[in-house]
């Protein structure tokens, strides 16, 4: 079920294994000032989650932040066959059965009926390059101050499954904002993935929305710094 996390933003959430471990998973939705709705990381969706999106506008996109986020949009698609679908490059290999509307590229934010989103929505994006297995780009919603990534970082505490404490705490990064060990194993420009988190710090976030662990909602800009000085192993 959708809830409010602030104004025009809300979350879904819904159980999700991986390679056999409970890390759950997150959607976020976010309302534009046209009253269209941006889907980022669809969900599985039921009735009950399709009447609370009906209540709060149209859905008018739905984005695919990540190589790996996808397994639910075809199904999203099909319940909103005049919502826009834009997805993060590669895709389009990865899964030629979809028709993608938009390519995620740097013009994107200022893409929307061709207004910059920054002055309409209130919202920024970010592709954080250097991490060619993910392509993920990132999303920051100024009225509420929150970061939206998906696999960028992770933060299990008391509320995730055993198994996912357990795992966090061997890795070191229980009740830490941290990137996975497969973002670390994965970089492939360092210097780019420094440059696009060294972009994201001038944001003025305070809450951190991920797709797997607890919401951080005081202090994120901070912990998401010292999460990717460990990552990088300098000071940003």
């Amino acid at each position: 079920m959708l809830r409010a996390i602030d104004t025009d933003i809300w979350v879904a959430e819904q159980p999700l294994k991986y390679f056999g471990l409970e890390v759950g998973t997150r959607m976020t939705v976010i309302r534009l000032n046209d009253d269209k709705l941006m889907v980022i990381s669809p969900i599985r969706i039921d009735e009950a989650l399709i009447h609370q999106l009906n209540q709060l506008g149209d859905v008018g996109y739905i984005v695919v932040p990540n190589l790996y986020h996808h397994l639910f949009v075809a199904q999203f698609k099909e319940i909103y066959p005049d919502a826009e679908l834009w997805a993060t490059p590669g895709l389009e290999q990865k899964r030629p059965d979809l028709v993608i509307d938009q390519i995620l590229s740097d013009r994107t934010s200022q893409l929307f009926d061709g207004v910059e989103a920054a002055m309409v929505t209130g919202f920024n994006t970010l592709h954080v390059k250097g991490y060619s297995p993910l392509n993920e780009w990132v999303f920051f919603h100024v009225k509420s101050r929150s970061l939206i990534v998906t696999d960028l970082a992770f933060h299990f505490d008391r509320n995730s499954s055993l198994t996912a404490q357990l795992v966090a705490k061997l890795l070191g990064g229980y009740q830490q904002l941290r990137p996975s060990l497969l973002e670390k194993i994965a970089t492939q420009e360092k210097d780019g993935v420094k440059k696009s988190i060294q972009q994201i710090l001038t944001w003025d976030f305070e809450r951190v929305i991920m797709a797997h662990g607890s919401i951080l909602e005081q202090d994120g800009r901070r912990q998401f710094q010292i999460g990717y000085e460990w990552f990088l192993g300098t000071s940003l």
